[in-house]
């Protein structure tokens, strides 16, 4: 009888990585999906498509670290100094991600707050951004307003607090350092693919909506020159989160790099 012992353990050994990846498999089927479907707006199936992305990066990432058999600690002294989430996430690209999440609220709460209806479609409010060319009124978008921003609310919602809460549970649970460290890097990747992916939507519909015409004036131009680094970071953090999550071993080898972490 052929011995299925090594195979098993192997599979366990792995049931973290393969689970990453089939969160990131199916986010990509169901974003293809959603962007297919058929709707007379072109912004809103994106929309859809980059959240329902993000979400199930975060939510495979999740379930691969359920999933994963952690080794039990042998009995140890208790330490004075407790561990805290901060010495578990990545120390450069963290603070960048939390700068990235707060522009992209600041983004939303903005593109809320400015957004209008469509004259010329109904029920179309917070789609767009009225404003004034040559004494005719004209409304540019797809503009980030409440109609577009209300899924990506509903996503940031859901997945920042389960992802503290998730980080705060590895800070505090059992497992040598440097596997705390692979699993809360993880878990930041994810979370940044969701953040990331969101700034460079919102960065793209602010781009087109105040080029479509001559319209903008100064302080469009400068919504454009502001908003051009913001997509850059987004793009860096983008493939940074995408990388952490599919490639884990270069994680480890990162965090070991540091070498700020002490053990207990």
């Amino acid at each position: 009888m052929l011995d299925t012992a090594p195979l098993q353990a192997r599979f366990l050994d792995h049931v973290e990585y393969y689970a990453r990846w089939s969160g990131l498999a199916i986010g990509i089927m169901l974003g293809q999906q959603l962007i297919a479907m058929d709707s007379d707006d072109i912004a809103m199936p994106l929309v859809f498509a980059i959240t329902v992305f993000g979400l199930c990066a975060v939510g495979g990432v999740l379930l691969g670290d359920a999933l994963t058999l952690h080794p039990q600690e042998a009995v140890r002294t208790a330490s004075l100094a407790p561990r805290l989430v901060r010495d578990q996430v990545p120390p450069r690209m963290a603070p960048l991600l939390l700068l990235e999440a707060a522009s992209l609220v600041a983004l939303l709460v903005t593109g809320a707050l400015t957004a209008s209806a469509d004259p010329d479609q109904a029920g179309s409010a917070g789609r767009v951004l009225a404003v004034t060319c040559e004494g005719i009124g004209v409304s540019l978008g797809p503009w980030p307003g409440l109609y577009y921003s209300g899924p990506m609310f509903a996503a940031l919602a859901v997945g920042t607090p389960v992802c503290v809460w998730a980080l705060r549970r590895i800070a505090h649970g059992q497992g040598d350092d440097q596997t705390r460290r692979d699993r809360a890097w993880a878990i930041t990747g994810a979370w940044g693919l969701l953040v990331s992916s969101q700034v460079l939507l919102v960065a793209v519909m602010v781009f087109v909506a105040l080029t479509e015409e001559a319209c903008a004036g100064p302080l469009g131009a400068a919504a454009i020159v502001a908003i051009c680094p913001l997509a850059l970071l987004g793009l860096f953090t983008f493939g940074w989160s995408l990388v952490t999550v599919v490639a884990p071993r270069a994680v480890a080898d990162e965090a070991a790099g540091y070498g700020g972490f002490d053990d207990e």
